[in-house]
């Protein structure tokens, strides 16, 4: 059951979380794990990646596709499904090995039973393509009509997105072609359906609809099976005809038959799990975890076209805007970059792309350089609302200031720019724009800083660190020390670039009207305060006054909340003058920066600020587990390696900041279990090409092996109690390992 996903009985409550936990995809489209008879109203949905839209005064927010999967059922004139009637019997799994989602629905009728079967997936094979196998058996003979097609009236948080309907039926192919309502987008899709049976067909439209009528004089125990070929096309598509060639792909995969097309998909899932796999040993649950979680990063990887990157929650939905956070280079890009160096590399090349966006909100603010999005679109230019939380008592929107003051978001692309370049060797990263960035965030950061002549020092002010309860301190730890680490990577790739490319380096800086600007660069870097580990007790202060805040623990203030939905920082929040942390912030720093510091400052730190920490990110619990580690402790590692492994599982996270609806998947937990497995409990080390481990396997494993991709080669590590090994592999034995 290590490759299973699931979950027997119907409970209604689970709707909207098993649309997350149930989810395929593969990178331009995701498919919420909901049954074929739901609609809007139990959050079907096949969100689009890189595609946004805008209605009215709302916030933008990612498109949903009219829905091609819609299948009911209708029994001797009686609509069958789980909405209409309690099931006897039912079972929905996903097989992640194969990017598969299987339901099996049995109801006792008047007609005796009614037994359902369904299978679907959305293609790795060819990105467009979603196709479903839907097969319906009765225990005594009567009529039965399946209604089937493209259910273009969709869910939308800030909707509807979708105008301009246009239902079309010619030749077996059912279309829809809509468009956005912002930018015009067009958005196609269409549906060709096979039938193992003779039946009368009529067609039927709606507003929005349009569905094939599938009557059926269905005898006993025999079962009636539909395969349906659904293909999805945008605007942003390259495309000559948006129309035919949404139509022709359907009926090309229809001519190929459904065993042929889901062979395809199946090989490429293969292939992809012997690049990715993690095999644990000890634990079959944890071994089931850790893989859904790479699951989830690999349905979500945007293999399909150059310059895009991942959302915040994947592509379950519309929460966070479908945005892009900091979330994808910090927690998600250490997964890519050792299994799938291509898809990291397309990852920051969605930054070198939104430069001008980044550029555009420093000036907006009266800063030079880059200043890059807290919630990033297509064009990267800042999504976040000025107002991000409602008030739970008075109904009015809170100012937060999120996209204001996290200026921390541009020292993490710098810093995944430069972790990819160090972990490739690839100069052409920084030749082909990521130095260009690099050096635009560094020169952002001069302007942003300021200089205290008392002190004879530069300071990051008026910031929010990680731990987002406490907004415009000074002099956040992690912050002063990432933008102390944009600076000194400036000055490394200037001196690279100069030394070995100097062509490049002299456009460059002719570009970017750079020469003056070194000087500024270096003064800060030799001035910037970094916060240093108190000399008794070695604890790093998270910001300027924190130790003046109220002690006060987790419980306490969890008591004093007078509404479950209520936001715990901003101006009033109960977390607000207290000490109680959201997520690793000080922690964070110090699992990056870890080599600087000793192991007494780690471990007093871990101490000090897990009792505090909330954990109400999803980020956090990964990073104190790979501090743990570090440390040397890994019991103490495990329980937030579980945590971070099962969050989309048990789907135990919160759904709400304030009364603004945050559920989704949460990829960025996925990548932090994948790192504390291979970069914590393993201690996979690569630098310069060179692989070294220093294991600390939880006590109830017995065995830790994972593939890794660096510089070109395969490489298999194998790590138990007592042993680990390193071996170059070739393709047959890569391919033998993960299957």
């Amino acid at each position: 059951m290590s490759w299973t996903v699931y979950e027997e009985g119907y409970n209604s409550n689970n709707i909207v979380g098993n649309g997350n936990k149930f989810i395929t995809g593969n990178g331009y489209m995701g498919f919420r794990g909901t049954m074929e008879e739901y609609t809007k109203n139990e959050l079907v949905a096949c969100n689009i990646s890189n595609l946004y839209d805008k209605q009215g005064d709302n916030w933008r927010e990612p498109i949903n596709s009219p829905n091609g999967f819609f299948t009911t059922l209708t029994v001797e004139g009686k609509e069958i499904g789980l909405l209409q009637q309690e099931p006897a019997e039912h079972v929905q799994t996903l097989d992640i090995k194969e990017g598969l989602h299987r339901r099996n629905t049995v109801w006792s009728t008047e007609c005796g039973v009614v037994n359902v079967k369904a299978e679907r997936f959305v293609s790795l094979s060819d990105v467009h393509l979603m196709c479903l196998k839907y097969a319906v058996a009765v225990e005594k003979g009567c009529k039965l009509v399946i209604k089937t097609g493209i259910d273009g009236d969709v869910w939308d948080i800030n909707g509807p997105h979708l105008e301009d309907y246009i239902l079309y039926e010619a030749e077996g192919i059912l279309r829809v072609s809509t468009r956005t309502q912002e930018l015009k987008v067009p958005v196609v899709v269409a549906e060709a359906c096979i039938k193992s049976f003779e039946a009368e067909e009529v067609i039927e439209k709606s507003e929005k609809g349009i569905f094939r009528i599938i009557k059926i004089n269905a005898e006993p125990k025999v079962e009636y099976t539909i395969y349906k070929y659904i293909s999805v096309y945008t605007g942003n598509d390259e495309t000559s005809n948006i129309q035919e060639d949404c139509a022709a792909l359907a009926l090309k995969a229809a001519a190929a038959s459904y065993a042929k097309v889901y062979n395809e998909h199946k090989l490429k899932w293969k292939a992809r799990w012997e690049a990715s796999d993690v095999i644990i040993e000890g634990d079959e649950g944890d071994q089931l975890a850790l893989r859904y979680s790479i699951y989830q990063l690999q349905i979500i990887a945007p293999l399909h076209s150059q310059g895009q990157s991942i959302p915040a929650r994947g592509l379950s939905g519309q929460t966070y805007k479908g945005a892009i956070f900091w979330d994808t280079e910090m927690f998600m890009l250490p997964f890519f970059l050792h299994t799938a160096p291509e898809v990291a590399r397309n990852l920051i090349s969605y930054r070198i792309k939104t430069l001008d966006g980044a550029r555009k909100k420093a000036a907006h603010y009266g800063y030079r350089g880059a200043f890059y999005a807290w919630e990033s679109q297509e064009s990267g230019e800042d999504a976040c609302s000025d107002f991000n939380v409602t008030d739970v008592f008075t109904g009015r929107p809170v100012k937060t200031y999120f996209k204001d003051k996290q200026v921390h978001i541009s020292a993490a692309v710098a810093y995944a720019i430069w972790e990819v370049y160090e972990f490739t060797g690839d100069i052409s990263i920084l030749i082909n724009g990521g130095a260009e960035v690099i050096l635009e965030c560094a020169r952002f950061f001069y302007s942003y800083a300021y200089y205290k002549e008392d002190k004879d020092r530069y300071e990051i002010l008026d910031v929010i660190g990680p731990d987002e309860y406490h907004e415009r301190v000074n002099n956040n730890a992690y912050t002063n020390k990432m933008v102390y680490h944009t600076l000194d990577v400036a000055l490394q790739a200037l001196e690279l670039l100069k030394s070995e490319y100097p062509r490049e380096y002299e456009v460059l800086i002719s570009k970017l009207d750079y020469s003056k600007e070194v000087a500024n660069i270096i003064k800060l870097k030799e001035k910037l305060y970094i916060v240093e580990p108190d000399e008794k007790t070695l604890i790093i202060e998270q910001f300027d006054g924190y130790n003046r805040l109220e002690e006060c623990c987790l419980a306490e203030v969890k008591s004093r909340m007078l509404d479950p939905k209520e936001y715990w920082g901003g101006g009033h929040g109960v977390a607000t003058n207290t000490k109680i942390i959201k997520q690793a912030d000080v922690v964070f720093m110090l699992y990056l920066f870890r080599n600087e510091y000793s192991q007494e400052v780690l471990r007093a730190n871990w101490t000090y600020y897990e009792p505090t920490t909330e954990h109400g990110s999803s980020l956090s619990p990964c990073i104190y587990s790979l501090l743990s580690c570090e440390i040397g402790n890994e019991e103490w590692a495990y329980p937030f390696f579980v945590k971070s492994a099962n969050v989309d599982l048990s789907g135990e996270s919160k759904q709400f900041a304030g009364s603004i609806y945050i559920g989704g998947t949460h990829p960025a937990a996925s990548g932090g279990a994948w790192m504390a497995a291979v970069l914590g409990f393993a201690g996979l080390n690569v630098r310069a090409g060179k692989i070294t481990v220093s294991p600390n396997l939880p006590k109830k494993w017995s065995r830790l092996a994972f593939n890794i991709t660096v510089r070109g080669e395969k490489y298999f590590i194998d790590i138990t109690h007592d042993n680990q090994q390193i071996q170059k592999i070739c393709p047959t034995i890569f391919f033998e390992f993960a299957v």
